[in-house]
């Protein structure tokens, strides 16, 4: 079991979980986290700190996904350990539904 960053953190890009994460797991995309599900050690602490409620365990159905796009984009985006400021409208976007299609990145963010 690895836990994954799904749709939920898409524009929002809260960071909180950057913070607790004790084996430094997640990379910075333009405007979403993923987890390295190979580094990931299943400990599950970043699940309840993320506000967007976009960390979830592999377990659950559907999420098949979210686990590629987790372990392809962590193998190409930078990593990040320190938790940074989330964007100014990231409320705004906060529960909104179907922001993949609308706003999903491949770029990299600035990392460390």
């Amino acid at each position: 079991m690895t836990y994954v960053v799904t749709e939920s953190c898409i524009k929002c890009k809260f960071m909180d979980c950057v913070e607790v994460c004790p084996v430094d797991c997640f990379y910075e995309g333009e405007n979403m986290l993923v987890i390295n599900p190979s580094e990931c050690i299943d400990c599950g602490v970043c699940e309840p700190e993320c506000p967007a409620e976009a960390i979830l365990p592999d377990t659950e159905s559907g999420l098949e996904q979210w686990l590629e796009l987790n372990t392809k984009f962590s193998a190409e985006w930078p990593n990040i350990t320190t938790k940074k400021e989330a964007p100014a409208d990231a409320d705004t976007f906060k529960g909104e539904e179907g922001k993949f299609d609308k706003y999903f990145s491949a770029e990299p963010g600035e990392g460390d």
